[in-house]
């Protein structure tokens, strides 16, 4: 294998996070020099374990990540305002020779954020026997070394394991030599040892809240193990880099892991912990005022109260570093609604204000879901809750909290509006009655129509666009500092970034027994999906009508899941059930079905009162199943440029 020059991030140097012994939280202390000396202390490789939990809030959390993870599939497109030129437009393949590069690439964010802390968890495993850390710490950090190469990995193809001190060595210099391991060697050296340790020494009770598990071990283990049955198999041909057999080291066929995947996915859900369990409802799940919940195995923290422990200004992002900013990019700018203080229309009023709520929060519109996401993916509007524990589809007036003093507007029909009633609604299917679209960017100043006898605005799912569109209220702020008013809305989320849910074992277990892993007694791939569709039936709350719903469609749920159970079912309810978190293009990727269900989408254009559909097309070739190498790493390589060709994914040489 060629040796390339390269320079790669010694480690996590901004701050040193102590770990508090016997505390129930990770105590963050901020440290000027993080040295190899201080590796060998006690203190310096607990620092080095708490950093590691800090580190996710600069992947998980991140828009562009998000945009990364999201557009270009069937889950999301660019937005109005992810304009010409923009990552946005490129991770969306849908302009013929414009995808990303090593220079206009939001996987880049991947490259630079784990290497640093990789050589971190390096640290503490190589110093954490010496200095008397027990073996569940030194699993943490394992976890995350495991953790961070599964992401590269899925991204890039073959990484380095070597940061210039030898194969997964601690290096304290910089380094001039690195090289691209294989995709085996990735797995059967790092990820797959590492996680059967996680497995083996980390508590089934997390020690602190936030903490690692044995529980959430399984769940990668089991994934990592169905990822990589995928890419041995390889189905549609995809091409990998640096070039390899696909040929396990260890002897292994693509089945072997799959029914790997299958059992370790099925011994986390027969042994979750006390601590661990399904949320009784979706909206339980999502809601803000519950996060931190029992179903979540993994989170980037974020608190309201203070900028140090949060990551991040607690008044005003500019959406970078750490901050929680990734809903803001599928947000529309609501804030263009307009409604009268008098029938006659004159001086129009913004009656939805910007407001640190779950169900607004701040917009950027960099990103758009397609009109399928409506219509087709959550077709079922009606049983399944998650549609509605997905979106924010009602828009209110807030005006009040703004000091507008007016106790009556008036809307759509010119019909009066108190504050809490709906301004605009995106409706559920397309009425029977033709909305009526006319004078609309003059009257809600957003393009929506109106329909007789109703006073807020309507959009229909066809009408959807690339500049007003149902909001993500899933990823919504959520904060109890707002008083009577509008609180920061300008400021990243405070709310934990969910990475990891106990409800995917049930996904991994599911789609591995499609692959043809011999299940055992009660969870067939169909069993395993109903336990959460019939959790999607149970309704506790409705966002669209404000106000408590008690239904259980858990029945009807059930008797609608196909009697066979395809890959194609699972992915649709895995955007069900996870829609605009960032598992979609990693989704699609794995089981090669990004060209089928990606390959086209439907959406209006990018202006106010664009109401005519229109069918895209992806350019996406095989080749573009590895993202590139970012210029950031190509700019540190004391290199030729052939050599810097060579180091980089061929879709972008």
């Amino acid at each position: 294998m060629k040796k390339i020059l390269s320079k790669i991030g010694l480690g996590a140097s901004l701050f040193a996070l102590v770990l508090a012994g016997c505390s129930k939280i990770l105590e963050e202390t901020p440290r000027a020099i993080y040295t190899p000396e201080y590796f060998k202390t006690t203190n310096g490789v607990l620092g080095g374990i708490t950093s590691l939990y800090a580190h996710l809030r600069t992947i998980y959390g991140n828009g562009y990540f998000l945009n990364n993870c999201e557009t270009g599939t069937d889950e999301a497109t660019w937005g109005a305002s992810g304009s010409s030129g923009s990552t946005f437009q490129a991770h969306d393949f849908s302009f013929s020779g414009v995808v990303p590069t090593s220079t206009l690439n939001d996987a880049a964010v991947v490259w630079t954020q784990t290497f640093p802390f990789i050589n971190t968890a390096n640290g503490v495993i190589e110093n954490g026997t010496a200095v008397g850390v027990s073996p569940a710490l030194i699993a943490e950090a394992r976890f995350f070394r495991a953790f961070d190469y599964f992401l590269l990995v899925q991204t890039f193809g073959g990484v380095p394991l070597d940061l210039g001190a030898g194969e997964l060595k601690f290096n304290t210099s910089t380094s001039s030599i690195s090289v691209r391991n294989s995709v085996p060697e990735v797995y059967t050296k790092v990820i797959f040892p590492d996680l059967d340790s996680a497995v083996a020494n980390l508590p089934v009770a997390p020690r602190l809240t936030g903490g690692l598990t044995k529980t959430a071990a399984r769940l990668y283990l089991a994934k990592a193990y169905l990822t990589y049955g995928w890419w041995l198999e390889n189905p549609n041909n995809i091409p990998t880099y640096p070039g390899s057999s696909r040929t396990d080291p260890n002897g292994h066929n693509p089945q072997w892991y799959y029914q790997a995947a299958y059992d370790m996915a099925a011994a986390g859900i027969d042994n979750p912990g006390a601590s661990v369990a399904l949320q009784p409802t979706f909206y339980d799940l999502n809601v803000g005022s519950n996060d931190r919940n029992s179903e979540v195995l993994l989170y980037a923290d974020h608190t309201q109260n203070s900028e140090l422990f949060n990551g991040g200004s607690l008044t005003y992002s500019s959406g970078s570093n750490s901050d929680n900013y990734a809903s803001w990019f599928l947000t529309w700018n609501y804030t263009a609604l307009a409604s009268a203080n008098a029938p006659d229309w004159k001086n129009p009023i913004n009656s939805v204000q910007r407001e640190a709520v779950q169900s607004l929060g701040r917009p950027w519109v960099r990103m758009a879901p397609p009109i399928d996401v409506f219509t087709t993916t959550f077709a079922d509007k009606i049983n399944d809750s998650r549609y509605d524990g997905t979106f924010t589809t009602v828009y209110r007036g807030n005006w009040a909290k703004a000091g507008v003093t007016n106790p009556t507007l008036y809307n759509a029909n010119a019909l009066p509006v108190a504050n809490g009633d709906s301004i605009l609604s995106f409706l559920s299917t397309d009425p029977s009655t033709a909305i009526d679209y006319s004078n609309s960017v003059y009257k809600s100043g957003v393009g929506a129509g109106v329909l007789p006898g109703r006073a807020d605005y309507v959009i229909a799912p066809s009408a959807i666009n690339r500049i007003v569109y149902p909001g993500l209220w899933k990823l919504g702020p959520y904060r109890t500092d707002n008083a009577t008013g509008l609180g920061q809305p300008n400021a990243g989320s405070t709310r934990p970034y969910n990475i990891a849910k106990f409800s995917e074992l049930y996904f991994i277990a599911a789609e591995a027994a499609v692959k043809g892993a011999v299940p055992v007694a009660g969870k067939s791939a169909r069993e395993l999906i109903n336990v959460l569709r019939a959790r999607a039936g149970k309704w506790k709350w409705s966002n669209a009508g404000n106000r408590t719903k008690i239904e259980d469609h858990s029945a009807d749920m059930v008797a609608a899941t196909p009697a066979t159970i395809t890959i194609e079912y699972i992915l649709a309810e895995r955007s069900r059930e996870y829609y605009g978190e960032g598992y979609r293009w990693y989704d699609l990727v794995r089981t090669q079905k990004w060209q089928q269900l990606g390959g086209t989408y439907r959406t209006c254009g990018p202006n106010v009162g664009d109401h005519t559909p229109q069918t895209f097309t992806r350019y996406i070739d095989s080749k573009y199943y590895l993202r590139p190498i970012p210029q950031v790493q190509l700019d540190k390589m004391e290199i030729s440029a052939a050599d810097k060709v060579s180091y980089q994914n061929p879709a972008y040489q």
